[in-house]
């Protein structure tokens, strides 16, 4: 199984930046897809990026070039780099990943709030 720890959010004003991180644990060889969801209160669960192993980071449409992701495999830990943070993107950030076999796995959100 893979564990993950998000962590990093905050309370941010408009304009501003924030980077969460996901650290994750466990069986990471079986890990062939990470993604960055969010999800705001009455609101849907919405993909924000999307990285498969050996291909491009794909990112909502809202966020891009805004939003980065990158990972640090050596430590292994997946980030998301926010800028220009808008209230709009103010939600409970999770990360995920999917393993060969479909197993899926959750960390247990961030909150991430943008307000003046």
């Amino acid at each position: 199984q893979v564990q993950l720890v998000e962590s990093g959010g905050g309370l941010v004003q408009p304009g501003g930046s924030l980077r969460l991180s996901c650290a994750a644990s466990g069986r990471l060889f079986s890990i062939y897809f990470m993604a960055w969801y969010r999800q705001a209160p009455g609101k849907q669960r919405e993909l924000v990026a999307s990285i498969r192993i050996e291909g491009p980071t794909n990112y909502a449409d809202s966020v891009k070039g805004r939003f980065t992701s990158s990972r640090d495999n050596a430590k292994n830990t997946m980030y998301l780099q926010m800028n220009s943070l808008r209230p709009e993107d103010t939600a409970l950030y999770y990360c995920n990943t999917v393993s060969y076999g479909g197993e899926a796995a959750w960390g247990q959100g961030t909150q991430v709030t943008v307000s003046s």
